[in-house]
């Protein structure tokens, strides 16, 4: 592994943009004969994937089948996975596990002091058996850590932290110089230098994450502004389902916290929701109850916030034995007694917040897009694995089985860098630096609080329609200001951000019906025929 500084051109044969779960796994499992150059938005182990708490699902106890693994995937997909994307990803989830304990992931056994003894499996939201592998309550950091320490030992890959990509480059493919393109590369912005370099590469792949930044409360770090999905969009990739934004149930509300997800397996090892003056609910919204998917148990809590004017609600587990708590939630425990709770004795205050993008870049099972040499793996992307709804823990499953099969499939059709047109240098001759970063800022702040006001958990049409009327103006102003100004971070991911909203509200606007993570009171009930809300771009 080397680390770049001052070049502005550098050829690659795969580029690998987004450093979570999703990039490190391809990353790994390229060719070691092929150059690889890895981006990250941040420092390498800074990502969604670092803060993911529940586990991994997989199936991996006697009692458990392939069969009830894809079931449960399906009912929480309310009708839109696609069954042979499921059992694709579900029937190697035994085998990811597996690489990953070979690589040193410390993942819980059910004697934590006999390094022998079988892994401790827990139950979350939807799931009908134990079948999530998880690292105590960090299991991201677990993950990502060990996949970090992996790549840093790779000479073939070149790190290159604190880099955000701006735009796919694209050309006509040889002796055809007409539709459609294929993707040689991406102008990227060194943010410390605030320098624009040339990534050129054949393969590229996108592991950028999701878009949950575009909400005004988050679960998600705040590298989650939606680049991948906007730089695929503009460079003329199909989107698919982008309506469908998970809103985790429970994240801690204190006004310390900012996104501090609590678990699902606080709930999958007996946690109660409670109304403020400590009474059960969710017996009234599902047979299920705190079991139930996570959009209905979101939508319970909202629900029942509104009706009795509450600002949250409560999680409590504190009547399980203390020491249990403190061993299975070392993590959660720790972090919430920074904040003067104490989860063995007393309830923890709770809200929803955005969470997860079901939707995305449109992929097949090798995470190909609609543009040649173009890959999407991850959150960004659209496989079909989740429909309506993601069930808790297949997100770390999908990352690990798609970058499998995407960097398979480079392996395979591994021919050389394919000879491509000159690329043009990133041109500022005609922009100048901005004093007027405020209308980032401000745009910013106005476009989360629309977007949840209008676009949230519960939505109707009249407020889809107020926030498509904002997203235009506001795209307008972007518009003109990206042309006249020198780029920063903060007016690259808005750009992207901005984006992704029109998308999520297009979407959005186009579903006359309510199914899983879509809840419309002008549309209450499902449809009978189950179909995905398809985008195509102009270009």
């Amino acid at each position: 592994m080397t680390l770049q500084k001052h070049v502005t051109f550098f050829p690659y044969d795969v580029l690998v943009i987004g450093s979570g779960a999703a990039g490190l796994t391809t990353a790994l499992q390229l060719d070691p004969a092929l150059r690889v150059a890895l981006l990250s938005k941040s420092t390498l182990d800074e990502g969604s994937t670092l803060y993911a708490q529940g586990g991994i699902a997989a199936v991996l106890d006697e009692a458990d089948s392939i069969d009830s693994h894809v079931n449960d995937t399906l009912n929480a997909g309310d009708g839109l996975c696609d069954e042979s994307v499921v059992r694709f990803a579900v029937e190697r989830a035994r085998g990811a596990i597996e690489q990953l304990v070979e690589a040193g992931v410390p993942f819980s056994r059910t004697d934590s002091s006999n390094p022998e003894a079988p892994f401790h499996l827990t139950r979350e939201g939807g799931h009908s058996n134990r079948r999530v592998i998880h690292s105590a309550d960090a299991t991201g950091k677990a993950v990502e850590s060990t996949l970090t320490e992996q790549v840093r030992q790779r000479e073939n890959i070149d790190i290159f932290e604190h880099h955000i990509a701006i735009d796919l480059i694209t050309q006509p493919k040889q002796h055809d110089h007409g539709e459609p393109h294929r993707v040689v590369g991406a102008y990227v912005l060194n943010r410390p230098q605030q320098q624009v370099r040339v990534f050129q590469a054949s393969r590229v792949v996108l592991a950028t994450g999701g878009a949950s930044k575009v909400y005004l409360y988050t679960s998600n770090p705040d590298i989650s502004t939606g680049d991948g999905i906007a730089m695929a969009w503009r460079a003329g990739c199909r989107v698919a389902n982008m309506e469908f934004n998970q809103f985790h149930p429970t994240c801690l509300y204190h006004p310390k916290a900012k996104s501090f997800l609590v678990t699902e397996a606080v709930r999958g090892e007996g946690g109660k929701l409670l109304l403020p003056n400590l009474t059960h609910f969710m017996e009234r919204f599902d047979d299920r109850k705190e079991l139930a998917p996570r959009d209905i148990v979101a939508r319970a809590i909202d629900h029942e916030m509104k009706r009795i004017g509450a600002d949250h609600l409560f999680l409590d587990i504190s009547f399980k034995d203390p020491a249990f708590i403190r061993e299975h939630f070392p993590m959660v425990y720790n972090r919430l007694q920074q904040f003067g709770i104490d989860m063995t004795s007393d309830p923890i205050p709770v809200v929803p917040a955005a969470h997860y993008t079901c939707g995305g870049i449109i992929t097949d099972l090798e995470g190909k897009t609609d543009l040649e040499g173009l890959y999407a793996v991850g959150e960004v992307a659209h496989t079909g694995l989740h429909g309506a709804n993601r069930m808790a823990s297949n997100s770390l499953l999908e990352c690990l089985v798609f970058a499998a099969a995407s960097a398979n499939a480079i392996n395979q059709n591994n021919p050389p860098s394919v000879p491509t047109d000159p690329i043009p240098a990133w041109d500022e001759s005609r922009v100048t630096d901005s004093d007027e970063e405020v209308v980032v800022s401000h745009n910013w702040d106005e476009l989360r609080r629309f977007m949840w006001d209008y676009v949230g958990i519960v939505r109707t049409t009249k407020r889809l329609e107020r926030a498509q009327h904002r997203i235009e103006l506001l795209q307008q102003e972007i518009a003109e200001y990206y042309s006249h100004f020198r780029i920063s971070n903060n007016l690259l991911e808005l750009r992207n951000l901005a984006q992704v909203a029109e998308l999520i509200i297009q979407s959005a606007l186009q579903r006359k019906e309510s199914r899983g993570l879509h809840y419309t009171l002008d549309y209450p009930n499902k449809q009978q025929q189950a179909e995905n809300t398809i985008l195509t771009p102009n270009t």
